[in-house]
């Protein structure tokens, strides 16, 4: 075990409390707010894991982390304002950002082995599945994305993915991933038992 990767790990426990903390949320400026910050430490850990296992198959997880902190810091901006040119200019700001992870996302996978080029694949449709569904109106879209993603960014965390190192299995980072699955399952029976308040105290609407 070396030192990069026990910090992956420390920075993998910041980001498990700012994911679960973001799905709990149901107003949209808070919620792109912290999983945002979340996003950061994200891409932190995966930064940390190539160091400690080999960058080469963390290229598109480090470009995918990195551009979610960009976009959930720009759209909190965007949301915080609340006006018809804000709205506007945060569908701009979307479709912009579905062309950049589309171009970034192929050129990670391009450049990505070509044994886990099937796996990081499915992780851009997944991903740009969860963009729209976090722009879109509502608490479930995202949600419903979110779940899809989360599975495929787990199996890149698994020996399916880590291909040199002494760790084949980032436990953190799968972690990760199960976080935001309870947490939407924890979202959803709190909705089915107070429906008309699904978020925590500190997310008031």
């Amino acid at each position: 075990m070396n030192n990069w990767f026990i910090v992956a790990q420390i920075l993998g426990v910041i980001t498990i409390g700012f994911e679960f903390a973001s799905y709990q949320i149901k107003d949209k400026t808070k919620y792109f707010l912290v999983t945002g910050i979340g996003s950061f430490f994200w891409m932190a850990m995966f930064v940390a894991i190539g160091l400690a296992t080999g960058m080469s198959t963390q290229i598109s997880l480090i470009v995918a982390s990195s551009y979610s902190t960009i976009r959930n810091l720009v759209f909190f901006k965007i949301f915080s304002k609340d006006t018809p040119k804000s709205k506007e200019a945060g569908l701009i700001f979307l479709l912009v950002m579905i062309v950049v992870a589309l171009v970034a996302g192929i050129l990670a996978i391009v450049n990505s082995p070509e044994e886990v080029r099937w796996l990081h694949t499915l992780g851009m449709v997944t991903a740009l599945g969860f963009v729209i569904g976090q722009y879109l109106p509502g608490v479930h879209y995202v949600r419903i994305a979110v779940l899809f993603y989360a599975v495929v960014v787990m199996l890149t965390q698994t020996p399916l993915n880590i291909l040199e190192g002494d760790f084949r299995w980032n436990i953190m980072g799968i972690l990760i991933e199960s976080a935001k699955i309870v947490s939407v399952i924890v979202f959803y029976l709190r909705l089915s038992t107070q429906p008309k308040k699904p978020q925590l105290q500190f997310a008031k609407p």
